[in-house]
């Protein structure tokens, strides 16, 4: 059964000829769906034998969709650029998908993270990555939501994802993404709650260090548990912003 691999792209030059030579053993065809790389990746991606299309990005869930529009197997692996396939899951795809008995699969992700790839926290995090084509649409503005039709089974083998080149970079990304969920529950009509910027961001924090056992991963297991600490508190103090400038919004905002 032919097989595309999907890859999203843009100025991921340092990821992607790791993320293709992942795919190479197992992928019939591999389509880059780039957003305007300034750099590299372009070029990279067609000397590795990909077929590399261009559209203008607007919001993920709408570049995805595109992208599987554009695979032509009757399964589909989406993989991120800055993601790589294990020896293990590279198997386990050959094989399952001689006899597949699902429409879509989850494949457990594991994190490198400051030198080393994580054990506890943060993992396995399952992600609906294979497919058959028609089956799945994606959905949502930032933490996108895939929905299968059909049942979904289960992988053996790790996703590697190398998500932050270090923790400037992490916490660029943190308070970016607070900032954007901020303006989409802002744009839903939800309302900014004291109580909730006070009590959840320990929420999350507790979660990650102890029930997701981030303390077993040392001093970074409690870097991951301040991120979502700080994630959480500023997508509260962002809608708390995005509200006081609405009610405001006739007087000078400094």
């Amino acid at each position: 059964m032919k097989l595309s691999v999907l890859i999203l792209t843009k100025n991921e030059e340092r990821n992607i000829e790791r993320a293709i030579k992942s795919v190479l053993s197992i992928a019939d065809e591999i389509i880059v769906l780039d957003s305007g790389s300034t750099d590299k990746t372009v070029e990279i991606a067609k000397n590795l034998g990909t077929t590399v299309f261009f559209r203008e990005f607007d919001d993920y869930t709408s570049q995805i969709n595109y992208g599987l529009s554009l695979c032509s197997g009757e399964w589909i692996f989406v993989l991120d650029a800055d993601e790589e396939l294990s020896k293990e899951l590279q198997e386990n795809i050959k094989r399952e998908l001689e006899n597949p008995k699902y429409e879509c699969y989850e494949v457990p992700r594991r994190t490198y993270y400051l030198g080393r790839f994580l054990n506890y926290v943060w993992y396995p995090e399952y992600r609906k990555r294979l497919f058959k084509k028609g089956k799945v649409r994606y959905e949502g503005k930032i933490h996108e939501e895939v929905l299968c039709q059909g049942k979904v089974g289960r992988l053996e083998g790790d996703l590697y994802h190398y998500s932050y080149k270090d923790l400037y970079h992490q916490f660029i990304k943190t308070i970016d993404y607070a900032k954007k969920m901020a303006q989409v529950m802002h744009s839903q009509g939800k309302k900014f709650k004291l109580y909730k910027l006070i009590l959840n961001p320990f929420i999350i924090f507790f979660k990650l260090y102890f029930f997701k056992f981030g303390f077993l991963e040392g001093t970074r297991g409690f870097i991951i548990a301040f991120s979502g600490f700080l994630y959480v508190f500023l997508k509260y103090a962002f809608l708390y912003e995005l509200e006081l400038k609405e009610k405001y919004k006739d007087k000078l905002w400094l």
